[in-house]
């Protein structure tokens, strides 16, 4: 998969089947969409490309909102990449980008890919005003030269994937109700930065992991997960969601133990895929106590992740 970071006028010469979105998550629905694109371009013996922006729309459309995403560019592309397209675009988002009318969108589009087909889901809209529904797209498709195709909602047991959806699941921490949705656990990664070692004065030192404040962190408490490391290592683990009530702190904080593992992540990057929430964050009287209750989260998250304690 080749990534362009603009569209450039005469990005590709070759007849293009392309697919348009914010794809937050790369959820069941946006991978249908994906798919799509690259089989009817692969049949058509054309170019299969997949256009999404950054920063994402929202951070231009509604300043100073948080953004709670899904996913960060990196997951993002990673997630993309899984599904084979021939090149990703990730078009700047921009007050000129905002402003501008579907058909002049279009056309810059057009100018840097040749578009055969453009496939999207039902409710897609873009353009000043989101003006640009499925409607107008045909009917700019017919004075640019493409054709239109629209997938329905992607349901699960009866229930349409969305990224707002997800979102909802994600923040109140059912992290396993927002995997089957999303088509694999949800993620969080970041860089392991310095804590102040509680962790491992109290015999389960942690990554503290520095996740960017655009993503949406899961509801404080325990959650039993696998941890990728930076050399391709799969490690399971516990991570802690919250502000650390038991020693007073006010920061929400992510913190991974690994299980039966020992070396230095200091400045490494991790990805965190959270499996199920154990329970709430809560403050516990006293230090016995915390490690008591440690000791229970860990023997429960093994059950969750299979993984036999160390003899």
């Amino acid at each position: 998969m080749q990534i362009a970071r603009d569209l450039t006028p005469g990005l590709a010469n070759r007849a293009t089947v392309l697919t348009i979105g914010r794809f937050d998550g790369v959820h069941l629905g946006h991978q249908q969409l994906i798919r799509t694109t690259v089989e009817r371009a692969r049949a058509l013996d054309m170019l299969s490309a997949v256009l999404t922006w950054e920063p994402h729309p929202r951070a231009v459309l509604q300043p100073g909102q948080p953004l709670q995403l899904l996913s960060d560019l990196d997951e993002k592309i990673e997630q993309i990449r899984r599904l084979e397209p021939d090149l990703l675009i990730i078009a700047p988002f921009t007050e000129e980008i905002r402003r501008m009318a579907a058909a002049e969108y279009m056309a810059r589009i057009s100018a840097a890919l040749p578009v055969r087909e453009i496939w999207v889901g039902e409710d897609f809209a873009m353009g000043r005003g989101r003006e640009g529904d499925i409607p107008r797209l045909m009917e700019i498709g017919r004075e640019l030269g493409f054709a239109v195709g629209a997938l329905s909602k992607y349901t699960v047991a009866g229930i349409p994937v969305s990224s707002s959806r997800i979102r909802e699941l994600v923040l109140a921490g059912n992290v396993a109700g927002a995997g089957a949705l999303l088509g694999r656990p949800f993620a969080l990664r970041g860089i392991v930065t310095h804590g102040d070692g509680r962790g491992r004065q109290i015999g389960f030192p942690t990554a503290n992991v520095q996740v960017s404040y655009d993503i949406a962190l899961p509801a404080n408490g325990v959650y039993a997960c696998r941890a990728y490391l930076a050399t391709g290592e799969v490690v399971p683990a516990v991570t802690n969601i919250g502000i650390r009530p038991t020693f007073d702190g006010t920061r929400r904080v992510v913190e991974a133990y690994l299980l039966d593992w020992e070396g230095d992540l200091y400045d490494q990057p991790l990805r965190l895929e959270l499996l199920m929430r154990l329970r709430n964050e809560r403050k516990f009287n006293g230090i016995d106590e915390l490690v008591a209750q440690i000791h229970h989260d860990v023997a429960e998250a093994r059950a969750v992740l299979g993984v036999p304690a160390r003899s």
